[in-house]
């Protein structure tokens, strides 16, 4: 099984968006979060639903439930050994609402372009 790491994406400021929503959770959410986190590490392409789907255009997601709700981490693999978390939110509806996806997109392009 081939291991991965988590990494945070940061915008060209330093920001870190993932991060950032993670920290605002209830501290039972966080931990919700970490415990997947390590599923990904240790599962990395291979962690099934219903932790982890894909999405299509090489994002998948993280899917865990804390206090707030229904909450999805966005993600890329870069190379074999990373997975990138490029956005959070907690989910409201069925699908994955299409600027999160897209924001997943760009985020994944820009990174790529800068990591170059």
């Amino acid at each position: 099984m081939c291991k991965v790491s988590a990494r945070y994406y940061a915008t060209m400021t330093g920001k870190k968006p993932v991060y950032d929503h993670i920290c605002s959770l209830d501290g039972r959410t966080r931990q919700k979060f970490f415990d997947v986190i390590e599923l990904l590490e240790y599962k990395g392409h291979m962690l099934p639903e219903p932790h982890a789907k894909y999405l299509g255009n090489d994002i998948f997601e993280l899917r865990f439930f804390g206090i707030e709700g229904a909450v999805r981490v966005l993600y890329f693999f870069f190379h074999r050994d990373a997975a990138v978390l490029t956005n959070s939110f907690l989910k409201k509806t069925s699908k994955i609402p299409e600027n999160e996806l897209e924001l997943a997109i760009v985020r994944r392009k820009d990174y790529l372009e800068r990591i170059k």
